[in-house]
């Protein structure tokens, strides 16, 4: 029995189900999730990253760690996490970018302890792969929780957010119902709304008859142990995400399969299902549990304060043929009507007046 058939009648037994279990459900169900049994990253799957764009991305992302490492006093010994690692370019790209700085930040992959943070079989043994050759070895956890605080921590965290399902929230003009997924008469999933049960506060903005609010407790919660990590081990976070910069209403689930927008209800686990990163949210739980942050900034700003241009110039010189490309690759990373707005940067810190670089 597949994924829709059994999901379809656990609610036919059970009642409609909210819309956050449902996505993760679809992504981590261990015999048909999509991220548990067929996850397919690239411009051949269903989806594409900013690391599988250009390995600017990555090595700018590894010159901010070794920047933050001597900026923390250039540690013998830190701990280097990255949560959800995809296919492992990133940081592939990360150390690489790491090890040509060496000149100017001795001792940085020497004092790094390597933890990748994924819960994905397939996506472990991807990562194993492209980093079996690496000048750091990685070692895997499957939460933060299992991140140890007895050295500063340098953590990254690109398009994580956006897997950390919410529950959606309707005004009605009778009040507020939630959103979820119901079985329809011939067996098909469908969308409903029911009576709101508890957990869920009005949002403190105005919400109009037939707007959508979400309220994500998994990313409240890893904002909050993120947080917790920073404040115990000293040491910064950076958030990369596609998502909202302040509280907004808004309907942002969405299923991906081949590059192009699916019905998420259409085929569970057959899809990338995500929605925005509450930046606001996870930022706040993040203070709540001790940590200091930044504000919100686009990520074309963010990459150009990191030095994008720049990188790219230097790769161009070194390889004239390649400038066009390299050019593109900076437009799509950067320009406000592609990844430059809708993705936001934002940081996570200990108390300790750090400046992050890309922040100050």
């Amino acid at each position: 029995m597949g994924l829709k058939a059994r999901l379809a009648r656990e609610i036919a037994l059970t009642g409609p189900m909210t819309v956050a279990d449902y996505v993760t459900r679809c992504l981590h169900d261990p015999r048909d999730g999509y991220y548990a049994t067929r996850p397919a990253l690239g411009p051949g799957g269903d989806f594409i990253t900013a690391p599988l764009i250009s390995q600017m991305f990555g090595e700018l992302i590894g010159l901010w760690a070794v920047e933050v490492w001597l900026r923390l006093g250039a540690p013998e010994r830190f701990r280097l996490v990255e949560v959800g690692p995809g296919d492992g370019t990133l940081m592939d790209d990360a150390l690489r970018a790491a090890a040509g700085a060496a000149g100017v930040a001795p001792g940085f992959l020497e004092a790094c302890d390597l933890v990748l943070i994924e819960p994905s079989p397939p996506l472990r043994e991807a990562q194993a792969r492209r980093l079996a050759d690496a000048d750091v070895a990685p070692r895997w956890a499957r939460s933060l929780a299992q991140v140890e605080t007895d050295a500063p921590v340098i953590l990254i965290a690109n398009e994580v957010l956006d897997c950390l399902p919410a529950r959606q929230f309707v005004r009605t003009d009778g009040g507020w119902a939630e959103r979820r997924v119901g079985v329809s008469d011939d067996g098909e999933l469908v969308f409903g709304l029911t009576a709101v049960t508890g957990g869920f506060a009005p949002p403190p903005f105005e919400v109009e008859p037939g707007q959508l609010v979400e309220l994500s407790e998994q990313q409240a919660l890893f904002g909050r142990d993120l947080g917790a990590l920073v404040r115990a081990a000293s040491g910064a976070a950076l958030l990369i995400d596609y998502g909202r910069a302040r509280p907004e209403a808004g309907d942002t689930l969405q299923a991906l399969k081949r590059h192009a927008k699916v019905d998420p209800l259409a085929e569970p686990g057959q899809a990338d299902l995500t929605q925005w990163a509450d930046f606001p949210l996870v930022l706040e739980a993040a203070v709540r549990a001790g940590a200091d942050v930044t504000g919100c900034r686009g990520q074309g700003d963010f990459l150009r304060a990191l030095g994008v241009e720049a990188r790219a110039q230097a790769l161009s010189a070194a390889r004239p043929e390649a400038a066009p490309v390299l050019a593109r690759q900076v437009e799509r990373l950067t320009a406000p009507d592609q990844m430059g707005d809708l993705f936001k940067a934002a940081a996570v810190f200990h108390p300790s007046r750090l400046a992050l670089p890309g922040f100050d």
